[in-house]
């Protein structure tokens, strides 16, 4: 049975809920996530159950959601808790996060917003200027549909090479691999 734990209390008692595991992507977790929190991607929770390990564990995430997800597949192997409202409820309750990188939004976020906006645009155009317009539309939501079967994305692709992107001191995309330089 899974269950769920509280910001304060976690941090009344982080010691008794064994690993902290944060299963948001690199960038989210490089951004600010719990002290002593371990980065495995929602993605990758199956393949290192090993890395997880047997005993006691609480899992995390931005707002709860993938936690309760991660959580669900490890249910049966060991006692398994949730943060209630991820790291944004632990941010909220003025606890300390631990920040490997600039705060800069993650690449999935600015994927979406990146899409979401030529899309938008788009079927505007197609309505107001000219119908031709909604192959753009057509085109990015193919671009989705491939991102999303091959896990290969054009659009990140170009989004982490931006100069937002890009750590100011090496001159190299940041995003990729922010993880660099942080105590995991």
């Amino acid at each position: 049975m899974v269950s769920s734990v509280s910001a304060r209390a976690l941090n009344n008692e982080i010691s008794g809920y064994g690993k902290l595991i944060d299963v948001r992507s690199e960038a989210e977790y490089a951004v600010g996530h719990i002290p002593g929190a371990i980065n495995v991607p929602l993605e990758q929770v199956e393949a290192r159950a090993a890395d997880i390990g047997e005993g006691p564990v609480l899992m995390i995430c931005e707002a709860g959601t993938r936690a309760a997800i991660a959580a669900g597949w490890l249910e049966g192997r060991q006692a398994v808790w949730v943060l209630e409202g991820g790291t944004a409820a632990w941010r909220r309750a003025g606890l300390p996060l631990v920040a490997c990188a600039p705060s800069r939004w993650a690449l999935e976020r600015q994927v979406r917003l990146a899409a979401g906006v030529i899309v938008l645009a788009a079927t505007l155009l197609a309505v107001v200027v000219n119908p031709k317009w909604v192959y753009l539309a057509m085109f990015v939501g193919a671009g989705l549909t491939f991102a999303g079967a091959t896990n290969i994305c054009g659009m990140a692709v170009v989004l982490a090479r931006m100069p937002w992107n890009r750590d100011s001191k090496t001159k190299r995309a940041a995003v990729t691999s922010v993880s660099e330089g942080c105590p995991l």
